[in-house]
């Protein structure tokens, strides 16, 4: 009993050291619980970059006149489907409001 017992106390401790060993020679991170950890998510390359070189640059954004025209526009867009009664609703008000209240 105390042999065999032994032998596999020393296995598992030497076993766990070359664990560890490898883990710091190789830059792994050690997990012995086995539960999930976003280590891996943290690991991988940032992509934003990459991803926002596909779209091309607005020149209108920099200029504020340009900006400032189709907010306009926009306003007086809203405010002509108010007067017609196609405005928004209030908060509180829309379609799921009285689909609620049937």
């Amino acid at each position: 009993m105390g042999s065999g017992n032994l032998k596999k106390i020393l296995s598992a401790a030497i076993n766990e050291g070359v664990v560890e060993a490898r883990a710091r020679i190789f830059g792994h991170q050690l997990n012995p619980s086995g539960l999930k950890s976003p280590h891996k998510i943290l690991r991988m390359k940032l992509f934003g970059e990459k991803v926002a070189q596909w779209y091309p640059y607005d020149i209108k954004k920099d200029d504020p006149l340009v900006m400032a025209r189709e907010e306009q526009e926009r306003l007086s867009k809203l405010e002509m489907l108010k007067r017609r009664g196609k405005g928004p609703p209030k908060k509180g008000q829309g379609r799921r409001a009285a689909k609620r209240n049937k």
